[in-house]
């Protein structure tokens, strides 16, 4: 048989046949099934539930009951997988149609070799990296049990205050969306049965990543016009791309709530972009309408997710209690929970869970793949493509190995790699204990904790963290002591990992006082220092990029975070880390991001009625796309090959970009192009395209674009995605500030 399917996908017509034969096999099998479960039995498919706790022998006992009379159909987050997602199984196979429970859990950013969390991973615009990093990552959790991740998360967001920026794919819905696919082509293959994959899950469906104040779970109405050209392209991308399943948000969008709203749920996503997969509510979403005052009971918020296209409901139970009265009642009706019941058992077929409810358990394959040299070397790779230098003045970086070198701050000697459903991750090097590797018998390495997270007690009771028994003036003494002693210094500040991510909205985002007061301190010493920043989010550092001599911006990278940031500081990889969002100098200035539109009355110099601030510029700190390297690029001016675009041609945009540094090094080329007159307001720049090259000291290298005339389509008012003919720049360069531009039109 395999042999005849390897003869068949040779063949696209074939494959064509081939799927819809399963299909059909599948969709025979499901109704089967369907006309042999009780009302009971099809509300038990819908309740998804999270784990128990091992160490209590009822608890756990009380969960195997319900799923062996059928009550659960999933579990997500349970203890010990690796021998638990067995023993569920086994419990389900004791049931009456013996259906296997689906097992998932949030596994975003690795399972047991880490990577760095999403946002960090975008900044090294390497679409096949990031895809790779999620196939590894599925390849590991996969052989523990768990055949369903709740990743990727795709939301647009331009606003660093909102801690979820850690998750997500950055401010630009063109790179976002190739990220959003790459992700889920990683995480699911080309073949679930392949046993080395798992069931993604785009979240979360939709607009989530536009709160209201970048204040966590809260909404923002817009047009739909904004949501179609900006923040559904990267859940389309998903949906464009496989993936099995979709969460809904917690935000509402245009005042109904996403878990009950029907044209999001059923006119959007099944009926517009044809998604066939499951739609799970994000936990406890569906009795959080409650909350948003549109469901004053809890059969009113079952019912309004039921009907609006809802099929697995988790943690609330609303399904679970509520369906079978609701059913019987006529306010919902019995097609829409077959409907809702199909979708998960059609997403356990895929997985091949009814063939064998154990294949996703596979010691002997753990045992091999489960932090590999090969995935180690991956997580290295990408973490270090993921950095950002910001700023190296007087070429600092990389360090000289001579001499004596101060690590400094709360971060320099910690293992918080921001592990993001991350719990089963081993213990790495800091970067205290690399860099002293690294310069064993070179240079000595003196280090000083020199401050706290933060003298914020409510901040600190927050995040879970204790301060240190020495006061801040004791730490901060023993930092300038040690500090004194060396010819450089290399400070770790920034945000704990309990800072970013969910419910982790700050409305002040610059680095805490009490580390700034000791940076402040150490400048005073009038020696180098470079500034390596931890970070989840986009911070506001303009006073840091003032005073310190070199910046780089390493996030949060995983498990070879430490690796990957000293061998940047000392010059055994060359960063080449691209910003994919952008950094503001002021919180007044949040939104702000490069894609604009520009007001009736642009900033001029010296015109006073214009757009801008009075205390402060209007330009950010670093702008999307921003990067540094080692070396210096320099790029020519803009080639076309013709001045005109018709709708069925194209146009190559060309230019050279040369390596006049010292330094080997890569570049991020990147393509932005401006419609500039149209029927309605039109960004400043969008990004188009980019290419990665690598250029040797002196090398020179033609990259080219080609540009289409869909390319130049956008959403007008009435929600139709077209062009329009008339004038466009085209802009090359190194961020999306050049001003590198040629000019062509569309007829």
């Amino acid at each position: 048989m395999k042999k005849l399917l390897s003869i068949l996908l040779t063949c696209a017509i074939t494959v064509s046949g081939v799927a819809q034969t399963t299909n059909a096999k599948m969709d025979g099998f499901i109704k089967q099934l369907l006309s042999k479960m009780t009302l009971d039995e099809k509300i038990g498919q819908l309740n998804l539930q999270g784990g128990w706790d091992d160490a209590n022998e009822s608890s756990k006992a009380a969960y195997m009951q319900k799923v062996k009379s059928g009550e659960i159909g999933g579990s997500f987050n349970i203890p010990n997988p690796e021998k638990n997602a067995r023993a569920l199984q086994d419990i389900a196979m004791q049931s009456r149609l013996k259906i296997p429970v689906l097992v998932g859990g949030d596994v975003v950013q690795g399972y047991k070799t880490i990577f760095p969390i999403p946002l960090a991973e975008t900044m090294s615009w390497d679409i096949e990296g990031m895809q790779r990093s999620t196939a590894i990552t599925a390849n590991e959790a996969s052989s523990q049990g768990i055949a369903w991740t709740f990743a990727p998360m795709i939301d647009i967001s331009r606003d660093p205050r909102w801690g979820r920026v850690s998750e997500g794919v950055g401010e630009d819905p063109y790179l976002g969306s190739l990220i959003a696919a790459a992700r889920v082509k990683g995480f699911q293959g080309t073949d679930y049965l392949k046993n080395q994959n798992m069931m993604a899950c785009m979240k979360h469906f939709a607009m989530y990543g536009a709160p209201e104040a970048g204040k966590d779970y809260t909404g923002m109405d817009m047009s739909k016009r904004i949501m179609y050209d900006v923040y559904l392209k990267t859940y389309k991308a998903a949906v464009d791309a496989g993936v099995g399943s979709v969460m809904s948000s917690f935000n509402d969008v245009q005042g109904v709530p996403s878990s009950g709203n029907k044209w999001l749920l059923t006119d959007l996503l099944r009926k517009q972009w044809g998604f066939k997969g499951m739609v799970i509510s994000d936990y406890t979403s569906i009795e959080e309408m409650k909350n948003h005052g549109v469901a004053a009971t809890d059969a009113e918020a079952a019912a309004l997710s039921m009907n609006a296209g809802m099929d697995m409901d988790m943690i609330s139970e609303f399904f679970q209690k509520n369906l079978k009265q609701l059913v019987q009642s006529g306010k919902v009706n019995e097609k829409e929970l077959d409907r809702a019941a199909y979708n998960v058992l059609a997403a356990k077929y895929k997985l091949g869970l009814f063939e064998n409810p154990y294949r996703y358990s596979d010691t002997q394959r753990a045992a091999k793949d489960i932090l590999s040299e090969e995935h180690l070397q991956h997580a290295l790779k990408i973490a270090q493509e993921s950095i950002v230098l910001l700023k190296n003045n007087n070429h600092l970086l990389p360090l000289k190995q001579t001499g004596t070198v101060a690590l400094i701050g709360p971060f320099a000697k910690t293992e918080d790699v921001q592990n993001i459903g991350a719990t089963n991750a081993s213990r790495s090097p800091n970067i205290y204990e690399e860099l002293t590797s690294q310069l064993k018998g070179k240079a000595t390495v003196l280090y000083a904790k020199g401050a706290n997270i933060s003298e914020n007690d409510m901040l600190m009771e927050r995040i879970y963290q204790q301060k240190d028994v020495r006061s801040a003036e004791a730490l901060k003494e023993e930092a300038i002591n040690i500090a004194k002693q060396a010819d450089v210094i290399i400070a770790v500040m920034g945000e704990h990992g309990g800072m970013t991510g969910e419910a982790a909205s700050m409305a002040d985002i610059q680095l805490q006082e009490n580390q700034r007061d000791l940076l402040m301190e150490l400048k005073k010493l009038n020696k180098p220092i470079v500034l390596v920043v931890k970070n989840g989010r986009p911070l506001i550092i303009d006073w840091e990029n003032e005073n310190m001599d070199a910046i780089i911006d390493c996030w949060y990278l995983g498990t070879k975070e430490a690796e990957a940031v000293v061998n940047t500081l000392l010059g055994k990889f060359n960063p080449s880390g691209k910003l994919t969002m952008t950094f503001p100098r002021n919180a007044g200035q949040i939104p702000v991001y490069y894609a604009h539109n520009n007001s009736s009355r642009p900033e001029q110099d010296g015109n006073k009625y214009t757009s801008k601030y009075l205390d402060v510029s209007s330009t950010p700190l670093f702008p999307f796309g921003y990067g540094l390297s080692y070396t210096s690029f320099e790029y020519s001016a803009i080639t076309l090959s013709a001045t005109t675009l018709d709708s069925k041609g194209k146009i190559t945009a060309s230019v050279t970009v040369k390596n006049n540094g010292t330094y080997d090094g890569d570049e991020i080329v990147q393509l932005y192009i401006q419609d500039v007159v149209g029927s309605i307001k039109r960004p400043v720049k969008e990004l188009k395209g980019f290419k990665k090259i690598s250029l040797k000291t002196g090398a020179s290298q033609t990259v080219t674009f080609t540009i289409t005339e869909e390319m130049l389509r956008f959403y007008n008012n009435e929600l139709q995605f077209k062009s329009e003919p008339g004038k466009f720049n085209v802009f090359i360069g190194t961020d999306s500030n050049t001003k590198n531009v040629a000019e062509f039109e569309l007829k």
